[in-house]
């Protein structure tokens, strides 16, 4: 809704939205557009907790005033996506390799070490 409401408040002809580097990552991130802009906000869908890391292409979205607030709403997948990936399937990485990738028959495949409450997870009969 935020976005939404902001991105019609913005005077004709601004620029709403715009790509930049993530120069400080984190949950409060800077990102290099035209100009270093600190601090920004960080957006991601509901129930994924997302922070962007210092090197990441980013989408930020500007509300169009003078001193606009802004914030970062994307990131470009930068290639990560499985070369066989369908519509509708959704792919979580994270930069040290672990990964889960839910596909539309089913299937949910899980990479990297896995663990339950903190324990290695041992399947039984292992």
């Amino acid at each position: 809704m935020w976005v939404s409401q902001n991105m019609a408040r913005r005077p004709a002809g601004g620029e709403s939205a715009g790509m930049g580097v993530t120069t400080i990552g984190g949950g409060s991130a800077s990102v290099l557009t035209r100009g270093e802009q600190r601090d920004l906000e960080v957006f991601a869908p509901g129930g994924v907790v997302w922070q962007p890391r210092a090197g990441d292409t980013v989408l930020v979205i500007k509300d169009g005033a003078e001193a606009g607030e802004q914030c970062i709403a994307a990131a470009s997948t930068g290639g990560h996506a499985p070369k066989d990936m369908a519509p509708g399937e959704l792919f979580l990485y994270a930069g040290g390799g672990a990964s889960i990738y839910l596909r539309n028959d089913g299937t949910v495949e899980i990479s990297g070490r896995l663990t339950v409450n903190g324990q290695p997870y041992r399947p039984s009969g292992a």
